[in-house]
């Protein structure tokens, strides 16, 4: 299992634990599942990915986990601003998820050789 090796990985599984435990008090149970799936999720797609056969398939997941590491940014922001998530803990688990983040972003490019940045399409309206 060369996923274990990735210090992406480990700090991804170290994430969802934290997540965990910073949600473990809360009692609104659809915001606490919401966000430790999405926790959960990072670690778990760079595994898959990694142990897919193709490059397509790798870069597929390790997207899916960089995907999961912007949504669980959304709900700590949210987390944050209705008393969730105290304020201080929960910007430090922005500010890890976001370096989550740019790990699997490095990942991926040394993988594929790019990553897929859009530009936001706002239908004209720029």
């Amino acid at each position: 299992m060369q996923f274990e090796k990735l210090d992406v990985w480990k700090r991804a599984s170290r994430l969802a634990c934290d997540i965990y435990k910073a949600t473990k008090d809360c009692k609104d149970y659809g915001f606490k599942d919401q966000v430790t799936r999405s926790a959960v999720s990072i670690p778990s797609n760079i595994a898959e990915g990694i142990e897919r056969e193709t490059a397509n398939d790798e870069s597929r997941f390790l997207y899916y986990a960089k995907g999961s590491a912007g949504e669980l940014v959304t709900q700590l922001y949210i987390g944050i601003e209705i008393g969730f998530i105290a304020k201080d803990e929960g910007l430090k688990l922005v500010a890890e998820t976001k370096e989550v983040a740019a790990m699997i972003a490095a990942l991926i490019k040394r993988r594929k050789g790019f990553v897929k940045e859009l530009e936001p399409d706002y239908g004209g309206c720029n």
